[in-house]
């Protein structure tokens, strides 16, 4: 994230004078941000409170799923809430080293969110096509995806330790602000940061997405060729039919978690290029503001997207609002959600399969 007139945009260097902002725009910035920040908190911390209560019997899904709510949170605290603060004062408040930690950590949450994402996708080809990898994995101390996806994540946002700092705009008044070698030095960041936070991310999860399509109607196809007199289903072959049907929906949802980050994301890129490869580009207009603000409503989604998938949504949330305590909680939430069979599934399988 880079600080144009408006800090919501990925980079820019500071203005040649401090030109007044508009104050009917910033009201609606801030009115914007409020909204994602609490829906994003709320949801996000309310569904990983309730993963954390049940760490214990976590499925290898539900993991990946838990880590995308810390990725989210990352985002809705270090991302969406500066954010909302720099639009009410205007001015970054704050030490050269507040600077530039916030401008880390608002890429960090971007980068993990998107890997996590990616991540998710990875391990659900593994289930479907690669089902025995994913056994042997599952008993593993450390979740290797998802430590990938933290290390990407925290390497990731490293340059902005080195691009931004607290700089004086103009006379008196200073800012958080990215010095970049004119004029190859700012397009050469926002295309690099497009290709590895989003470009490359895509086209990794497209290519999961097919294959495990691709698998799951030849399987369909297989099971339709199966004659109705024939005799019943051996109990390996039951088992592996249990596994494919929970695997659909945990890929289901993974393909909905995807459409979902696509929608979100491609209108603040697009307008990143474009305002980085276009000179003449209306970075000031109302349009251009609000499109670089709705990414962050991908932080909204993730966790409406799992409860979705969970069931009985609007007793979920209600239940995610009103629960009280550990005991007290009515209804678990986090049942059903993907097929709790999937590792038994699986590891039935594997056995059967070694005899």
């Amino acid at each position: 994230i880079i600080k144009t007139r408006y800090p919501e945009s990925l980079a820019e260097s500071p203005p040649a004078e401090d030109d007044p902002r508009d104050e009917r725009l910033a009201r609606v910035e801030i009115a914007l941000l409020s909204v994602i920040f609490s829906t994003a908190g709320l949801l996000n911390g309310g569904l990983l409170l309730a993963l954390w209560r049940r760490r214990k019997q976590l499925s290898r899904m539900r993991v990946f799923v838990f880590h995308l709510c810390v990725a989210d949170l990352v985002v809705t605290f270090f991302q969406v809430c500066p954010q909302l603060l720099w639009d009410i004062t205007d001015r970054f408040v704050g030490p050269d080293a507040l600077c530039r930690a916030v401008k880390y950590l608002q890429v960090v949450g971007m980068f993990a969110s998107t890997y996590m994402i990616v991540a998710m996708t990875v391990d659900r080809y593994q289930a479907v096509c690669k089902p025995m990898v994913t056994f042997q994995r599952r008993r593993a101390r450390w979740n290797g995806p998802v430590c990938a996806a933290w290390c990407v994540s925290l390497l990731g946002g490293l340059p902005q330790l080195f691009i931004f700092s607290r700089v004086e705009v103009a006379p008196g008044v200073y800012d958080c602000w990215a010095q970049f070698v004119k004029p190859w030095g700012l397009r050469a960041y926002v295309t690099w940061t497009t290709l590895v936070i989003f470009v490359l991310p895509i086209l990794t999860v497209v290519a999961c997405q097919v294959r495990i399509c691709r698998a799951v109607r030849v399987n369909f196809h297989a099971k339709t060729q199966h004659p109705a007199g024939d005799k019943p289903l051996s109990s390996r072959a039951s088992s592996a039919a249990g596994v494919s049907k929970a695997r659909v929906k945990t890929v289901k949802m993974t393909v909905v978690i995807v459409a979902a980050y696509v929608a979100c994301w491609t209108p603040f890129f697009t307008v990143q290029l474009w305002s980085v490869w276009d000179s003449e580009a209306p970075t000031h207009s109302a349009t251009f503001t609000i499109l670089m603000l709705l990414g962050s409503l991908n932080s909204c989604a993730n966790p409406c997207i799992y409860l979705l998938f969970s069931g009985k949504l609007p007793r979920r949330v209600a239940t995610l609002m009103c629960s009280r305590g550990v005991g007290n909680t009515p209804l678990d939430f986090t049942q059903n959600a993907f097929g709790d069979n999937i590792d038994e599934s699986i590891e039935k399988l594997y056995i059967s399969n070694s005899l």
